[in-house]
C-alpha cells in the first residue's frame, strides 16, 4: 500500500451524505506525519484534513478511550460529558423516547445535528419524540445511543452551521463518529455498577478484535452487550394511598413507579473493512445490526376518577357500561365512599350484574400500564474510493459508495385495558396488546469527486463537486386488532384503543416516501500563506416541498505563529422528516393534572386540517459564526461565537382540544368523529423562528507534576435561544422552555493525571439555572407544583486505573460522587404526588443520583 494511499485513506474517510466527500490538495506524506502527532479530523472542509488548530470552522475530537472514562456506557452521556454545547435527559413515561432519547447540539432539536457515521450520513431512528422537552417535541434524529464507544477511534463534533457542505439537518452542526481501523489487536472488557440508592444495576460486556483481510486490508469488528435494571425515584401517590386506608387491598404501594426503564438484552454488532485494491484505490464496508427490548411504566389509573375507563368524564360518576348494549340497564353509579367496592349499589348493580361491566371488576385497585419497545436497528454502506490516473482528472480523487439503513420500533402494551372491550378485556393474556410498529427506511448513492488545481496561488486550489439520491421512507404497521378496535362499550362513554398508547389501526397503516437529489461544488485555497478562503455552493431538490440552494464562506488569517482568526457565514435547512409529515399516534397524556387520551394526526390529515393544519415546508436558516485559536507550546485555547436564526422551525404543536364545533364540520370527512370530543389532537407545523446566540471556549493544558503528566481540560458554553416570532400553535409556556429549558451556562474542568502503573481523571461539571418542569404541563410558576426556576449545580465524576501489566487494566469509578441531588418537584404542590415523581425529569444531569462502577478489561 503507498504512502500516498495511506495518507488519502483518512483524507476519503467522508462520504455517502452529500459533501462529505473529502480532497487531498497538500502532499499526502506531510499529512501522514502530521496525522501521527495530533488528531486531525475530516468535517468542515474538503480539503486535506485538518488539526484542530487549522480549521477554518470550530471542531472538538473526542477520542475512543476518552469515551470510555464514565460511569455511563451509553453514547449521549459520554457526548455530553465531554462537549458542553451538547445536552440530552433522561425521559421516563414517554414512550419509545425513554429508550431513544433526542439531543441538543448548541440548544436546536435533535434533527438539527447531522449524524455520520464513517463520514456517511446515518439514519434516522423511528422513533419521534412525542413529549420532547419544548426543544424537541416532535423530534427525529439518528439513534446515537446505538453506537458503543468499544467501536470509536474518535468522534468529530463540528459545532458550525452545515448544510451547504452536508446537506439537510446540518443547522446546528455535525457529529462523524469515527470506526476503528485497526488490522491487529484488539480488547474485552467487564463492567458492573449501580446507583448509590441500589438499583438500576448494569453489566455491560463490550470487545473488539482488529484482523488482517488478506495483506493488503483489515476487518475491524465490535460488540456491546447491555442489561440495566430500572430505577426508582417514586414516591406514593396520595390518591393511591388513601384507597389503600379505606381498605381496597389491590393498590400497590407504589402504584407506579417514575424512573429508568428496564433494558434487556440490548446487542450491538459494528463492523469495518477496509481493502486496498491496488493503484491507490480502496474498497470499504461498514454497518451494524443492534437489538434491545426496553420496558418502562406510565400513569396510575385511578379506580376512582380516570374518566373514560372507570368515570364519566362529565360527571365523575362511576361508568358502567352494558355488554348487551342496552345503556338504559346499567346506569352509572355516584361514587359515595372511599372504597367504591364496599357500596352497596356497586355490589348489588356490578359486582352481581352479569350484564353490567365495570372496570373495578377487572382491575379494583386501578392499573398502571407498562410500556415495551423492542428497537432494531441496520445499516450497510459500500463503495470504493481513490485516485484518477491519467486525463485531465490525473490525480483527482473520488469516492463512490451506496448506503441503507433501517430502524424499527415494536411496541407492546401490559397491564392494560381497551376500555372500549369491557368484560373482553378478561380474553387478553397478561392483559398485554401488541400495538404495531414504525419503520424508518433510507438509501442513498453519491459520487464526489476533488481535486487540486493550478490557479498560481500559494498552494493549490481544492474544488469538489459531487451527485447524490437519497430515498427516505416512514412506515407505520397496524397493531393486532384487540388494541385499536371499537368494541362494544364504544358508544357508552368508554375509551376506545389499548391504554396508555393505543394500537395503530389499518387505517392508519402504510409507507410514505420522498426522494431527493442534490449536487454540489465547493472550492477552498490559500490565497497567502497565512490567509484561507473557502466557499460552498449546494443545491437539493425534494419530490414533497420543492428546492432549496444554501452557501457557506469560511476564512481563517493566521495573524501570528501563536494567533489565528477564523470566521464562518452560512445558510441552511432542514427537511420535516417523512415521519413528522406521516406519523399517527395516540397516547396518553397529563393536561391540567388530568390523564387525557391525545391523538396525533399528519398535518394534512382532515381533523388536522380542520384546526389548522397544512403541509410541512423547509426550516431555513442564517448561520454566522467568529473565533480564534491560540496555542503556544503546551497550551491550546479555542474561542468561537455563534448567531444562528431559523425561521419556520417545525415542532409538534401544543395539544388542541376538540370542540363540539369541530365535531360538526367534520361529518363526512371523518369516520365517527364524535369519538374525539373531549381528547385532544397534535400535528406538526412550521411555528415558530427562533435566534440561538452563544460562545464555545475549550482550552487544555499540559504539564509534569505528582511525578507524572498531568493534562488539564476546561471547556464552557454559553447558549441563549429567543423566540422571535410565536405562531398560532405555539403557547407562552412553550416559549418559556424553549428559551430557559436548558441552561444558558455549561462548563467542565477536567483533570487527567497519568504515572507509570496508575492514571486517573476529575471532572467537574457546571449547569446553569433552568426552568424546570415535568410532563410537559403548561402550569407555569404556580402552587401546583409543575414548574419553577432551578438553581444552578455542580456534579463530579472521578475514576482511577491500574495497569497490572500490558494487558490488564483494573478501573474503578463514580459520576455524580457526590451525589447532588436533582430538583425536587414541590412538595405542597399537586404534582407531587399525581405523577408519583420526587423530581422534575427536565433537569439537565442525571435525576438517579450518583453512580460507581467497577471495570475490568483485556488487551491482546
Amino acid at each position: 500500500m503507498s504512502t500516498i494511499f495511506r495518507a488519502t485513506t483518512l483524507a476519503l474517510a467522508v462520504g455517502v451524505a452529500l459533501g462529505t466527500a473529502t480532497s487531498y490538495a497538500a502532499e499526502a506524506t506531510d499529512a501522514a506525519k502530521e496525522e501521527s502527532v495530533e488528531r486531525i479530523a475530516v468535517v468542515g472542509s474538503r480539503a486535506a484534513p485538518r488539526s484542530v488548530a487549522d480549521s477554518p470552522v470550530p471542531i472538538d475530537i473526542v477520542g475512543g478511550d476518552e469515551l470510555g472514562k464514565n460511569a455511563s456506557s451509553d453514547m449521549l452521556d459520554m457526548l455530553q460529558a465531554a462537549v458542553p454545547s451538547f445536552n440530552v435527559r433522561q425521559q421516563p413515561i414517554s414512550d419509545a423516547a425513554s429508550f431513544i432519547r433526542p439531543v441538543n447540539l448548541r440548544g436546536l432539536s435533535s434533527d438539527s445535528t447531522l449524524i455520520l457515521l464513517n463520514g456517511k450520513r446515518r439514519h434516522r431512528a423511528s422513533v419521534l419524540a412525542f413529549q420532547g422537552g419544548g426543544v424537541n417535541d416532535g423530534a427525529q434524529g439518528p439513534d446515537i445511543s446505538v453506537i458503543p464507544s468499544v467501536a470509536m477511534k474518535q468522534v468529530e463534533v463540528l459545532r458550525d452551521g452545515a448544510a451547504a457542505q452536508y446537506g439537510s439537518d446540518a443547522i446546528a452542526g455535525v457529529m462523524n463518529f469515527v470506526l476503528k481501523d485497526d488490522a491487529e489487536g484488539g480488547s474485552i472488557s467487564v463492567r458492573q455498577g449501580e446507583y448509590f440508592e441500589g438499583d438500576g444495576d448494569q453489566t455491560i460486556v463490550d470487545g473488539n478484535i482488529g484482523l488482517p483481510f488478506t495483506d493488503d486490508g483489515f476487518v475491524n469488528l465490535s460488540f456491546q452487550y447491555k442489561n440495566a435494571d430500572a430505577t426508582s425515584r417514586s414516591i406514593q401517590r396520595p390518591d393511591a394511598q388513601a384507597l389503600i386506608d379505606a381498605g381496597n387491598t389491590a393498590v400497590g404501594d407504589p402504584a407506579m413507579i417514575w424512573g429508568n426503564p428496564e433494558v434487556e438484552d440490548d446487542i450491538t454488532l459494528f463492523a469495518n473493512v477496509g481493502l486496498d485494491l491496488g493503484n491507490d484505490k480502496e474498497f470499504y464496508m461498514f454497518g451494524n445490526y443492534s437489538d434491545r427490548t426496553g420496558t418502562g411504566g406510565y400513569y396510575y389509573r385511578n379506580p376512582h376518577s380516570r374518566s373514560g375507563v372507570y368515570t364519566d368524564g362529565a360527571t365523575g360518576e362511576l361508568l358502567v357500561g352494558a355488554m348487551d348494549g342496552n345503556a338504559e340497564a346499567c346506569p352509572n353509579i355516584a361514587i359515595t365512599s372511599d372504597n367504591i367496592l364496599t357500596q352497596p349499589d356497586y355490589i348489588a348493580n356490578v359486582a352481581n350484574n352479569d350484564n353490567c361491566w365495570a372496570f373495578n371488576e377487572l382491575m379494583p385497585g386501578g392499573y398502571t400500564p407498562q410500556f415495551t419497545g423492542e428497537i432494531n436497528d441496520v445499516s450497510l454502506v459500500v463503495g470504493t474510493k481513490g485516485e484518477i490516473k491519467g486525463g485531465f482528472l490525473d490525480e483527482a480523487l473520488y469516492d463512490i459508495s451506496g448506503s441503507v439503513g433501517r430502524n424499527k420500533s415494536t411496541y407492546t402494551l401490559v397491564n392494560t385495558v381497551n376500555p372500549s372491550m369491557g368484560a373482553l378485556n378478561a380474553d387478553q393474556p397478561n392483559n398485554a396488546f401488541e400495538a404495531g410498529s414504525y419503520i424508518q427506511l433510507e438509501k442513498a448513492v453519491n459520487f464526489d469527486i476533488s481535486k487540486g488545481v493550478e490557479m498560481g496561488l500559494e498552494d493549490l486550489v481544492n474544488v469538489a463537486a459531487g451527485l447524490e439520491w437519497r430515498e427516505e421512507s416512514f412506515e407505520i404497521i397496524s397493531g393486532e386488532q384487540a388494541s385499536w378496535a371499537q368494541g362494544p362499550l364504544a358508544n357508552q362513554g368508554f375509551s376506545v384503543g389499548s391504554h396508555g398508547f393505543a394500537g395503530f389501526s389499518p387505517e392508519s397503516q402504510g409507507v410514505n416516501s420522498r426522494r431527493s437529489v442534490a449536487g454540489y461544488v465547493d472550492v477552498e485555497a490559500y490565497i497567502t500563506e497565512d490567509f484561507l478562503l473557502g466557499a460552498a455552493l449546494r443545491y437539493e431538490d425534494f419530490s414533497s416541498f420543492g428546492d432549496t440552494l444554501n452557501y457557506k464562506l469560511t476564512a481563517q488569517l493566521q495573524v501570528t505563529d501563536e494567533l489565528a482568526l477564523r470566521a464562518s457565514h452560512s445558510t441552511g435547512f432542514r427537511a420535516p422528516t417523512v415521519g413528522q409529515a406521516s406519523v399517527v399516534n395516540t397516547q396518553t397524556s397529563l393536561v391540567n393534572g388530568e390523564l387525557i387520551q391525545s391523538a396525533t394526526y399528519p398535518p394534512t390529515h382532515p381533523v388536522s386540517a380542520e384546526l389548522g393544519g397544512v403541509e410541512l415546508d423547509p426550516e431555513e436558516s442564517v448561520s454566522f459564526a467568529i473565533g480564534a485559536v491560540y496555542q503556544s507550546g503546551d497550551f491550546f485555547m479555542t474561542v468561537d461565537a455563534y448567531n444562528i436564526e431559523v425561521t419556520d422551525r417545525v415542532a409538534q404543536t401544543d395539544k388542541i382540544f376538540i370542540t363540539e364545533q369541530n365535531v360538526m364540520n367534520l361529518k363526512g370527512k371523518y369516520p365517527s368523529p364524535e369519538l374525539l370530543l373531549g381528547g385532544s389532537v397534535t400535528f406538526f407545523a412550521n411555528d415558530f423562528d427562533t435566534t440561538t446566540q452563544g460562545v464555545d471556549i475549550v482550552a487544555n493544558y499540559s504539564m509534569a507534576l505528582l511525578d507524572g503528566d498531568t493534562k488539564f481540560s476546561l471547556a464552557y458554553n454559553y447558549n441563549a435561544t429567543e423566540v422571535d416570532d410565536a405562531g398560532l400553535f405555539t403557547s407562552a409556556f412553550k416559549v418559556r422552555r424553549l428559551e430557559e429549558g436548558i441552561p444558558e451556562h455549561r462548563g467542565t474542568l477536567t483533570m487527567a493525571q497519568s504515572w507509570e502503573n496508575v492514571s486517573m481523571f476529575v471532572r467537574a461539571n457546571y449547569f446553569g439555572e433552568w426552568f424546570a418542569t415535568h410532563a410537559d404541563e403548561p402550569d407555569v410558576d404556580s402552587s401546583y407544583g409543575w414548574s419553577e426556576t432551578a438553581g444552578s449545580s455542580f456534579t463530579l465524576d472521578a475514576e482511577v486505573s491500574y495497569f497490572v501489566n500490558e494487558s490488564w487494566t483494573l478501573s474503578a469509578g463514580a459520576n455524580n460522587i457526590l451525589d447532588t441531588e436533582a430538583q425536587e418537584l414541590q412538595k405542597n404542590g399537586g404534582a407531587y404526588g399525581v405523577v408519583s415523581a420526587k423530581y422534575y425529569e427536565s433537569g439537565p444531569f442525571d435525576y438517579n443520583g450518583g453512580f460507581y462502577y467497577v471495570k475490568a478489561q483485556y488487551n491482546f
